[in-house]
């Protein structure tokens, strides 16, 4: 399943048909079930007719074992079907939610636009479950039907009157029940968004908690979401009112319904043209109908749900990218030179910018939002509205986004940590060499946007060795200090083994879920480590030292040249220990490139840039 989805029936037709064998299976064995219980009442009255009534032992004798052969055969068909059904329902859920997050890490992004991460999140776990849930529905309607069917064949063989009643009803009773099931899928609709937004204001609240309560803000961010998650609650209700008068009024019909067939033969029987048994077969079938018939109710109430799911489902799969195009490889080998040509990043004027080939460039900014749109722009999170972006003279638009991000690396400042230690967190792959760490596979500019962690302060503490100097456990070398050079060097480089040593495990030791039982410094150090470990031809990373001591931050500033020697690499930061080791500093004023030089030279001659700088 992938983006061609455009609307919610394409989500659940495509659902379906990826299920078919499945549910296919599922609906012979149910039929077969159903079949099995629809014959019980009948045997019951051949039963009363052929052997209570005529008193022979043997006959009854017979016709238990019938009934017992019977009852075996039902329980099993109906096990086994269920049970194709339900691993359907799961299958066609799991591959949906593949298809959600495949769209979600597309490289050409555009899936998050409007959204909220706990709201694609919900996407792909409660509508991608309603979804799949749509085959065990449709199963079981099918099931519902043969019931409905064999007791209509049976009851027209024995009473034309009671099977009429059964064939022209059974239609009425379904329309009536899409008729009522239309509030629920609107309401079903609503809840489901509500949910998401409520799920999303709390990720978002737990990322920043520390922001709030840095800003004194957590009373109101409390608040806020109290509105979000009543609305929520509000919808939900709704919903169920919606579900319960639905289900409700089902009932009523359906026992009504049963009530008239029970009605009429019993008429039947007073007058003679039913026998005692064949009246006990017509009321036992009756109350069979009551559960085929409240399976059309179920089925209806699984299939609004299911729509409104879909609908939710398609506008994730179908959204639009963020930039389109760029099918060409990227230049092989990469030189690393960068060029910005009238590039507009929010200044009346385009930037016209060169970044050579193997040099450490600094770029200073006056406008926070200039640097993010630079981010973006070499990123290709986003195109911009005018002039090109290009890497060793070919436009980043004619190029694979994916194969581009592996060669240019945007680290960004509120980049996440992912839960698990330190190591893995470090390691962009498992490595082939025994005891190595291992770690995600993908890092850089595309963590998730909710695990923003702002500074915690100067992280002047945590640069002391609180190991007590052994190897093994406590230091950067992981359980068996078999670490690969890679890893020693980029942690060595941003001073995050000063981070492994002062933990209770070293490199072993959890972080937890974006890495917040690290202050902000240490954050930042394995976020920078990170980004070295991955040795990208050209690198940019933005302001990496912003919640480190002064000290540290120009060891890591060191750190970062040495590594980095004779490879691209864009720091954009106004930290002036990191501007100070740059080859050349460009300062990005209102959107346009206003000096370059030498941190030194700048810092002598341009007063606009000493403001930023040293301010």
């Amino acid at each position: 399943m992938g983006s061609g989805e455009r609307s919610g029936r394409d989500v659940l037709t495509r659902s379906v048909r990826g299920q078919a064998r499945r549910v296919g299976l599922g609906a012979a064995l149910g039929c077969v079930h159903q079949l099995g219980e629809a014959l019980v009442p009948v045997l019951i009255g051949v039963v009363i007719d052929q052997a209570v009534a005529g008193q022979d032992a043997g006959r009854l004798v017979l016709w238990l074992a019938v009934l017992a052969v019977l009852y075996v055969t039902l329980s099993w068909s109906f096990r086994l079907g269920a049970r194709a059904g339900e691993r359907g329902a799961e299958e066609a859920a799991h591959t949906l939610r593949l298809a959600i997050v495949r769209r979600v890490l597309d490289a050409r992004g555009g899936a998050e636009a409007g959204r909220l991460p706990g709201d694609l999140a919900n996407v792909a776990t409660e509508d991608a479950k309603r979804v799949g849930a749509v085959n065990m529905a449709l199963m079981s309607g099918i099931w519902a039907v043969a019931g409905v069917t064999v007791s209509a064949v049976w009851l027209l063989l024995t009473s034309v009157p009671l099977g009429l009643i059964v064939l022209l009803g059974t239609p009425v009773l379904l329309w009536l029940g899409h008729l009522l099931s239309k509030p629920l899928e609107r309401r079903s609709e609503a809840e489901q968004d509500r949910a998401a937004h409520a799920s999303g204001v709390a990720a978002d609240l737990v990322a920043g908690l520390r922001v709030l309560k840095g800003l004194g803000a957590q009373q109101a961010a409390v608040e806020r979401y109290r509105r979000t998650s009543r609305a929520s609650l509000a919808a939900t209700l709704r919903a169920a009112r919606a579900e319960s008068w639905q289900t409700g009024l089902v009932l009523a019909l359906t026992g009504g319904f049963i009530a008239l067939i029970a009605l009429v033969g019993g008429r039947l029987a007073l007058d003679g043209s039913l026998t005692l048994g064949q009246l006990v077969s017509a009321v036992g079938l009756a109350l069979f109908l009551l559960g085929p018939l409240e399976t059309f109710a179920w089925v209806n109430a699984e299939l609004a749900q299911g729509r409104a799911s879909a609908a939710r489902v398609a506008a994730v799969l179908a959204a639009p990218p963020a930039v389109v195009g760029g099918e060409a490889p990227v230049p092989d080998p990469v030189r690393g030179e960068l060029r910005l040509r009238g590039v507009r990043l929010g200044g009346p004027d385009g930037v016209d910018l060169d970044v050579p080939a193997g040099r450490l460039t600094g770029i200073a900014v006056t406008d926070p939002a200039s640097a993010e749109a630079l981010l973006r722009c070499l990123g290709r999170e986003s195109d911009p509205e005018s002039g090109s972006v290009e890497l060793d003279g070919v436009p980043l638009t004619r190029l694979d986004p994916a194969g581009l991000r592996a060669a240019v690396l945007v680290a960004a400042h509120d980049a996440v940590l992912f839960d698990g230690s330190l190591a893995a967190n470090v390691t962009p792959e498992p490595e082939s060499e025994p005891g190595s760490w291992s770690g995600p596979a993908e890092i850089g500019a595309a963590d998730a946007p909710d695990g923003a962690d702002a500074p915690d302060g100067a992280d002047s503490s945590e640069g002391s060795d609180a190991s007590d100097g052994t190897a093994g456990p406590e230091g950067v070398d992981g359980p068996d200090g078999a670490a690969d050079p890679r890893t020693r060097r980029a942690m060595a480089a941003a001073h995050a083994d000063e981070v492994a040593r002062s933990l209770p495990h070293g490199a072993a030791t959890g972080v937890g879920e974006g890495g917040r039982s690290l202050s902000g410094g240490q954050r930042q150090r394995v976020l920078l480590a990170r980004a070295l470990r991955a040795e990208p031809p050209v690198l940019v990373v933005h302001d990496p030292t912003t919640a480190v001591d002064a000290v540290t931050e120009a060891r890591i500033a060191e750190g970062l040249r040495e590594i980095r020697h004779g490879r691209t690499t864009v720091v954009v930061t106004n930290s002036p220990a990191l501007l100070a080791v740059a080859d050349r500093v460009v300062l990005l004023d209102d959107g346009r490139v206003g000096a370059e030089g030498t941190h030194a030279e700048l810092v002598r001659t341009d007063a606009t840039y000493r403001t930023a700088v040293l301010a």
